[in-house]
């Protein structure tokens, strides 16, 4: 499950390699946590979202709302059926830009981040669906699919990978045409396993979260 990822490219050169208008020059973060802006290929248009769907729970020691937290990945077995996703599964795919995404490793209180990108790619894209929120604008999820054998060894979920020539069919196909293009990544993946904390206790940007039901529907 995915709680991080590397977008290094600058907004012109996503817009060139997706043949997509570049609204602006959008603001965006080279490593996105949930609720960051990243940029996305929606509509035609690389645009800056906010990475996780708002999704909202009540304390059960007060009774009061809490602030949402962001659902930020979506199972493609739930794409059809869940109201989280279902709408926006239908009318709103769009392209997520990834240098590479990061996956928790090791021993609980010592994990540490291992990297995952594609060998011959510097750019590539993930499945993603996006939805207007009253909370942070528009936002987009990622969707996961069935982690590949390569990276069976730290998490059974992984992001849903587009082959260049799948990109219109996701964004502008049938639900069902674009349903099909949610499959485990056959191709090779470039790992790199390194010895930096998955939780960065001096640093200025947020933690990423730790895999968590929550945070994939």
């Amino acid at each position: 499950m995915c709680n991080l990822y590397r977008m290094t490219a600058p907004a012109d050169a996503v817009a060139k390699l997706f043949r997509a208008k570049a609204a602006g020059s959008p603001n965006f973060a080279a490593e996105v946590y949930p609720k960051y802006t990243g940029l996305v290929v929606a509509e035609g248009e690389v645009r800056a979202m906010t990475w996780g769907f708002p999704r909202h729970a009540v304390s059960k020691k007060t009774g009061k709302p809490l602030k949402p937290t962001a659902t930020n990945n979506a199972r493609d077995d739930k794409l059809r059926g869940n109201p989280m996703w279902r709408d926006s599964f239908r009318d709103r795919r769009c392209l997520i830009p990834v240098t590479a995404w990061a996956e928790a490793e090791g021993a609980a209180g010592r994990m540490t981040r291992t990297w995952y990108s594609l060998p011959d790619q510097e750019l590539f894209a993930v499945a993603g669906i996006w939805r207007p929120t009253d909370e942070w604008g528009n936002a987009y999820s990622m969707v996961m699919v069935d982690g590949c054998e390569q990276m069976a060894d730290v998490h059974d979920r992984m992001p849903t990978i587009l082959a260049a020539n799948d990109w219109e069919q996701w964004v502008a196909g049938s639900p069902d045409e674009a349903f099909a293009l949610c499959q485990i990544w056959t191709g090779p993946l470039l790992v790199d396993r390194t010895d930096e904390p998955w939780f960065k206790k001096a640093s200025s940007l947020p933690a990423p979260q730790s895999p968590a039901p929550s945070t994939l529907l």
